[in-house]
């Protein structure tokens, strides 16, 4: 590709990205111009007439048209893989690849991520120390971030208190705009500062 000017229509596209698609699959693709009308009296006519028709049309793609185009095919396919991996601890809070707004503060913000994709230093810090994984005390499964903040009975009574509810999902609290009582809820419990 020497310019980006030549691309004047979709169907462009179309034929690159095939020609892509076959090329990463192992196949030689070889292209060849025929000359249609050349020498056939009448037809050369005919093709003088379809060529000027295409003139009016034969203006460059705007590099912004490009970008743009660019940007929704990958966004297509990124969603398509994502929407692949449900067993991801992501996945269940965050459903779409669209992205979601920071925190004000750059320590809550790294909090809710850690929770978000359900890795902090206490739930995860055993396999660095070749350790056993941590387990619950009062309910003897190991503990994770969806067990402390969803499913442990100890907690249930702060639950209540923060979230006005025992019965909450992961969602429910860590979604696009976290749940205002968050991290009042992790202070209460003594977790906020092992993330």
């Amino acid at each position: 590709m020497t310019s980006l000017h030549r691309f004047s229509h979709p169907l462009t596209f179309n034929i690159l990205e095939l020609h892509d698609r076959l090329a990463c699959r192992g196949f030689s693709v070889l292209l060849c111009w025929v000359p249609s009308h050349v020498g056939i009296s009448g037809n050369e006519h005919a093709d003088n007439l379809a060529k000027s028709a295409t003139d009016s049309i034969n203006c460059p793609v705007p590099l912004s048209d490009i970008k743009k185009y660019v940007k929704i095919k990958l966004d297509s396919n990124w969603q398509s893989q994502w929407n692949l991996k449900e067993a991801n601890k992501l996945h269940s809070i965050k459903h779409l690849i669209t992205g979601w707004p920071s925190l004000p503060h750059r320590k809550l913000d790294t909090v809710l991520t850690r929770l978000r994709i359900g890795h902090t230093r206490f739930t995860h810090r055993h396999l660095l120390l070749g350790e056993p994984a941590p387990l619950c005390t009062a309910c003897q499964c190991q503990m994770t971030v969806l067990h402390i903040l969803i499913e442990c009975r100890q907690f249930n009574h702060q639950r209540i208190r923060c979230f006005h509810s025992s019965s909450i999902t992961l969602k429910d609290i860590l979604h696009k705009d976290p749940h205002p009582q968050l991290f009042t809820f992790l202070r209460m419990i003594g977790f906020y500062s092992l993330i």
